[in-house]
């Protein structure tokens, strides 16, 4: 399977005072308000690229679980991902992933390992690989 998505970033002027917008090609985000102090100070509405970098990294190592617990025979009932993505230096210094999930008949093992496969395969996790991933497991019972 081959696939292309895209996104935009608008920017206008410098980088203190200046502001812009992401959108992507879904409409999904359709000209999200960002700038430095979303970025930098959290200070006004809008985006960063560190917390859309977070929310699509947390969304496909989700369904990367879900896909390798189905292979194994269990359906959970939910996923939930955090991640955190810290800036440090001028550049990501972490993406910690922290998982919750509520999966019948799965002990706390096999769920942990499962997770930590996924971390290993997600297609964005392979794509940061220069990035430090952590990983948090927990089976909710």
């Amino acid at each position: 399977m081959k696939f292309t998505r895209t996104a935009t970033a608008q920017w206008q002027k410098d980088l203190k005072t200046g502001t812009g917008t992401i959108s992507t090609e879904s409409k999904a985000l359709n000209q999200a308000a960002y700038g430095f102090k979303t970025r930098f100070e959290d200070g006004n509405p809008g985006t960063n690229p560190e917390e859309l970098l977070g929310a699509a990294h947390a969304g496909c190592f989700t369904m990367q679980l879900s896909a390798l617990l189905g292979e194994q025979g269990f359906v959970p009932d939910t996923l939930h991902t955090e991640a955190q993505v810290t800036f440090k230096d001028g550049g990501i210094a972490l993406i910690l992933l922290i998982v919750e999930g509520k999966v019948p008949q799965i002990d706390s093992n096999t769920f942990v390992a499962t997770a930590q496969k996924a971390k290993e395969v997600c297609p964005l996790s392979k794509a940061l690989a220069a990035v430090t991933i952590e990983l948090r497991a927990t089976l909710i019972s």
